[in-house]
């Protein structure tokens, strides 16, 4: 009978696989790091948790750090987040520029509560004077965790790509119910419109990439006031 079944080497014989990427060596120093980076993330967790827990009606406000938006931009994020802190929302936000400055010169203000949840990067983004109370994180990821898990509802306004990197990790997170579903509002329809419309005609109906009642998800308006109606309607108390 012939033997059909492939030859296997010799252990001795064995080529090992060619790493195409560098196979870095672990050192005590680098455990002892890594051990030092988990207990730093933690101690972010409790403590923006820990902040969070003071307030009891909250809503998240997304947008751009920076100022290259129509001045119409700003003024609605500061309109609105005046409108909400006299209702008696605290407004969280980045901490930073923009959008975020806008909104929380609006609360701060409207003589509401006005947090900021700001980033520490390389480049230094500078926190802004109309905060009542911020907290500085090291890591983009527990800052996201904080505003997400913040809020009664989610405002976005214009931004780049970490304004609709937040969007729709959010969307994501509601969609797959690892939070619980609250209220979605895009501000803005000049420039929510086109992404809305990409997502009907590529996600949705070329390529099946998401489900119709995903488009519910979320609504878009077009001005402060009709946010902050859709706001109170929306949000359960």
């Amino acid at each position: 009978m012939v033997d059909i079944l492939p030859k296997v080497a010799p252990e001795e014989h064995r080529l090992e696989p060619e790493l195409k990427v560098c196979d870095p060596e672990k050192t005590d120093h680098t455990v002892d790091m890594e051990g030092w980076r988990i207990m730093k993330i933690m101690a972010e967790l409790v403590e923006g948790f820990g902040l969070l827990r003071k307030y009891r009606l909250t809503a998240s406000i997304y947008g751009t750090a920076r100022m290259t938006f129509n001045d119409k931009v700003y003024a609605d994020a500061e309109r609105l987040a005046g409108y909400l802190a006299k209702s008696g929302f605290a407004i969280i936000t980045g901490g930073a520029g923009g959008i975020m400055r806008s909104a929380n010169k609006g609360a701060f203000e409207a003589g509401g509560q006005s947090v900021g949840l700001n980033i520490r990067l390389p480049q230094e983004q500078g926190g802004n004077k109309f905060v009542t109370e911020e907290m500085t994180f090291n890591y983009f990821f527990t800052r996201r965790v904080m505003l997400a898990f913040a809020s009664e509802v989610y405002i976005f306004f214009p931004g780049g790509y970490g304004t609709l990197d937040e969007f729709f990790e959010i969307l994501t997170l509601v969609q797959t119910n690892k939070i619980k579903r609250l209220p979605i509002v895009c501000v803005g329809r000049d420039y929510w419109d086109p992404l809305v419309d990409y997502m009907k005609k590529v996600l949705l109906e070329k390529n099946k990439a998401i489900d119709p009642e995903d488009l519910e998800l979320f609504v878009v308006v077009d001005t402060p006031e009709e946010a902050y109606e859709q706001i109170l309607k929306l949000v359960k108390c």
